[in-house]
């Protein structure tokens, strides 16, 4: 029994590194585009106003595939499902930069949105499940290792950007590379399966009413992330006229500090508090957002975005882990928090462009500044995520499964 139990932690904690390492594979598919923004605007020939139109659709795409997880998981297995949807996700990377004109992109986007959102749902769920059979928090640091990959990713963005390489070489290698890595991790996460009895979850499910709760906050915050991902290199390059290298340093700025603030918000949470984590975190952002807005140079503005990054980036990670212990059906939840998160970055891109086409990039993002002081004061939804924090386990032993048999 004692070899049982010590084999079982070990299982555990492989899991762990394996699900955070899909965690990294899937921003770092993120990272990569975001940083080509640019390059593809250019190459698409598509307006400010287009591209934010185009920039729509991948929150689309999620939204629409994101309620389809559940029942792909309940099907075919957590690690499966997972397996499938990372690799469409990893390869849908290739389109973007393939479109001729702002349709095409737009059609590319979408797909790249629902195959992101739903293995955003399967690796979010599996990090839930890994947590609670742990007994203690690990959502932050799955996420942190998600900013680690879109900072690798918008780190190589920057490198063949400042190179004037090809958008459509580097996506092709960088989606080949990722899908193999994820292929090869998705080997050691959990393989939950439902038990038969069990009865399937709807094939469309709307989100439940406690995720209505919980993705307030993570609206607020998503927009921010949203907006700052997707905007900070153009914004950089039109408004402060920044070299193409330097507008992309601008993503790396802000998935780095993003990056930093999720590995150890772990032990922050723990020791803080969720509720006064994110308020704290709600007034960095702000105080970035106004920095951004004010910046006389260059300097200032990549300061304001890494300050945007650290203030934001604990919210998506504590939404879905209060998600996960909303209700008898953290899959579903989980997806409802997912499709208003990603309802919020649907509205982001197209909201920062139609508002940059009638005014400037400038007063856009002074709505980001008052979306991330409603961190502040909405931070009190989260207050059951303190609540019911995962306890530790006893010593030399795992707390009870929730779910099915794990391989």
């Amino acid at each position: 029994m004692a070899a049982d139990t010590v084999t079982t932690t070990e299982r555990l904690r492989r899991a762990r590194f394996a699900v955070a390492a899909v965690f990294c594979v899937h921003g770092a598919v993120t990272g990569s585009f975001a940083t080509r923004i640019p390059w593809i605007q250019e190459h698409a020939d598509v307006s400010a106003g287009q591209l934010g139109l185009a920039l729509a659709f991948p929150a689309l795409g999620a939204s629409l595939a994101m309620p389809l997880a559940g029942a792909i998981s309940h099907r075919f297995g957590a690690r499966t499902a997972l397996r499938g949807l990372l690799v469409l996700w990893t390869l849908s990377l290739i389109l973007p930069s393939l479109a001729p004109n702002v349709w095409g992109l737009c059609g590319a986007l979408l797909v790249y949105g629902a195959t992101a959102g739903m293995s955003d749902v399967a690796m979010n769920a599996l990090g839930v499940e890994t947590e609670t059979r742990l007994g203690r928090s690990i959502m932050s640091s799955l996420h942190g290792m998600w900013s680690v990959g879109a900072l690798i990713g918008s780190a190589a963005g920057t490198v063949a950007a400042h190179l004037g390489a090809d958008a459509r070489i580097h996506h092709l290698i960088a989606a080949l590379v990722l899908t193999a890595l994820g292929l090869v991790f998705c080997q050691g996460v959990l393989d939950v399966r439902s038990a038969p009895e069990e009865e399937a979850p709807p094939r469309f499910s709307l989100p439940p009413k406690s995720a209505l709760v919980i993705g307030a906050i993570g609206f607020c915050g998503v927009f921010a992330e949203g907006a700052s991902l997707d905007w900070s290199a153009v914004y950089l390059r039109d408004e402060l006229g920044t070299s193409a290298g330097l507008a992309a340093a601008s993503t790396t700025a802000f998935a780095l500090t993003m990056a930093v603030a999720r590995l150890v918000g772990d032990r922050v949470v723990d020791r803080f508090g969720a509720v006064r984590t994110v308020r704290v975190g709600g007034a960095v952002a702000t105080l970035g957002g106004l920095l951004v807005v004010l910046a006389p140079h260059a300097a200032v503005a990549l300061a304001g975005f890494g300050l945007l990054g650290l203030g934001v980036a604990v919210v998506v990670p504590l939404a879905f882990a209060a998600a996960g212990r909303s209700g008898p059906n953290p899959s579903q939840a989980i997806a409802g928090v997912a499709t208003i998160t990603y309802t919020s970055g649907l509205i982001a891109p197209s909201a920062i462009g139609g508002i940059a086409d009638a005014t400037s990039l400038v007063f856009s993002f002074g709505l980001v500044t008052l979306l991330a002081f409603g961190l502040v004061l909405g931070a009190g939804v989260l207050r059951n995520a303190d609540e019911k924090a995962p306890a530790a386990p006893p010593a030399g032993g795992v707390p009870a499964k929730s779910g099915g048999p794990a391989a």
